[in-house]
């Protein structure tokens, strides 16, 4: 900040030795120039050898090469000055995005597994979104919040990452329990017209009181879309130890290996109930095309105005400068 000049870009400060360099080569052709003129001839014959050549044109020529360097590396910095105001309004949705993080969800019949799989698909999500308030629940046997609902998709990412095989604990799944926390969300927010939520699991559920969470949800609004990850042909559920490293399978009494199915029909008539939609979990990113498309259809709603102070952008000057000294040296 220079008496009120402020410079947006002044990192690329580091390029001036470049604009130095041509501004020295620019001084050296001209004194080349002015060496071999008066080599050739003598000042009283170089008007009638050169006529149309004057050395005070090229000195000024040389003035104006070095002043539309100097304004365009100024420009380069992007100098600005003078406040505006500027009003926002942010408008969007709330999507709350419920997570399971079951034991079945270390199944491998989506690569690398099921969580790691459900987690890339989350960060897919965030950038087809246009502009949403994004918030996190994980939940297994119980759930909790991990993110609540913010516009930060920066910190909502580093929440998400955080989830990985160590998280998981229990191998139950209860909808009751996320649907509870969703429902303790959007209390609070009764004002919202939309409240979205998204589910991402297998579908497995233990819930015991899951009617109960279903019908408060529905008399707030609450809108539910489930992405299916898993095969209708399922998996098995691995066992970790400690270090997370995998030592075998679950088994039934049997001692056969227990395979984690993907329950659509469940999804299905959760989301048919609320609202919502359900799509089956692709590599390809058509799910979440068509999620997107779904989650539009609802309208936005303001999350709030704010007003703010910028300086404005005054390289165009600056750039608009350069190019007339050039025209100017041109025409001489």
């Amino acid at each position: 900040m220079i008496d009120g000049i402020y410079f947006a870009n002044l990192d690329r400060i580091f390029l001036f030795p470049v604009f130095l360099f041509l501004g020295i080569l620019f001084i050296k052709n001209f004194y080349r120039l002015k060496k071999t003129y008066f080599t050739l001839v003598s000042a009283k014959q170089s008007s009638k050898v050169f006529p149309g050549f004057s050395l005070r044109n090229q000195r000024l020529k040389l003035f104006l090469k070095l002043l539309s360097l100097g304004v365009l590396f100024i420009a380069l910095l992007r100098p600005q000055w003078g406040k505006k105001d500027q009003h926002i309004v942010q408008e969007g949705r709330d999507l709350l995005i419920v997570l399971d993080v079951s034991r079945s969800m270390l199944a491998k019949d989506f690569k690398p597994n099921r969580l790691e799989f459900a987690k890339s698909k989350i960060r897919n999500l965030l950038e087809k979104l246009s502009f949403e308030r994004v918030g996190l629940i994980l939940f297994s046997g119980s759930a909790f919040i991990s993110c609540p609902l913010t516009a930060d998709y920066s910190a909502f990412k580093m929440f998400l990452n955080q989830v990985d095989a160590e998280s998981i604990s229990s191998g139950t799944t209860a909808f009751d329990k996320a649907f509870s926390r969703a429902v303790e969300v959007f209390s609070k927010q009764k004002q919202r017209k939309n409240k979205l939520v998204l589910f991402l699991t297998d579908g497995e559920d233990f819930s015991n009181s899951f009617e109960v969470v279903k019908t408060k949800s529905s008399s707030l609004g609450i809108s539910l879309f489930a992405l299916g990850i898993g095969s209708v042909g399922g998996a098995p559920v691995p066992i970790l130890d400690q270090h997370g490293k995998q030592v075998g399978h679950e088994k039934d009494e049997n001692n056969k290996p227990i395979l984690s199915k993907l329950n659509e029909k469940l999804l299905q008539g959760i989301c048919n109930n609320l609202g919502g939609a359900y799509f089956k979990a692709s590599y390809d990113d058509s799910d979440l095309i068509m999620l997107v498309k779904n989650i539009e259809k609802f309208e936005k709603e303001k999350f709030e105005e704010r007003t703010f102070s910028r300086f404005e952008d005054r390289y165009p000057w600056f750039l608009a400068a350069a190019w007339l000294f050039l025209l100017i040296e041109w025409l001489l």
